[in-house]
């Protein structure tokens, strides 16, 4: 396991959390010239994208479930990468993953499992009603 994902937690409808993704397994343990993006799989589901950031940090991109309520972010050393989720609701629960990519165009977002070479270990969310 090269990232640590943290950050879920139990909250009601309405709440907001805040999950980080710690590239401490990577080579030189950042998240310089990664992309990285954010899935989750829900019970009996297969695994989805939720957000992705480019290499460059140029370009961002969410899955229309999430646009508007979730927001992915980075510190200028790229030590780090945030996912805000507010206004969580029911159908938001699931285990999420953080993921990161060292390939591909450095200002393109990549949304496929496959396209990410590095994955976390996941960080159960649950939202209750």
């Amino acid at each position: 396991v090269q990232l640590q994902a943290s950050g879920g937690g139990l909250v009601q409808a309405g709440a907001s959390l805040r999950l980080s993704c710690d590239p401490s397994g990577l080579t030189f343990r950042t998240f310089s010239d990664y992309g990285v993006g954010w899935f989750r799989q829900a019970p009996g589901k297969e695994r989805e994208f939720v957000a992705g950031m480019s290499r460059s940090t140029r370009a961002y991109s969410y899955a229309d479930s999430v646009k508007g309520r979730f927001t992915m972010s980075t510190d200028a050393a790229k030590s780090t990468v945030n996912l805000l989720m507010n206004r969580l609701n029911p159908e938001d629960t699931a285990v999420y993953y953080c993921a990161a990519t060292a390939r591909g165009q450095y200002n393109s977002v990549y949304k496929r499992l496959l396209d990410y070479q590095y994955w976390g270990q996941g960080t159960q969310v649950t939202v209750s009603s």
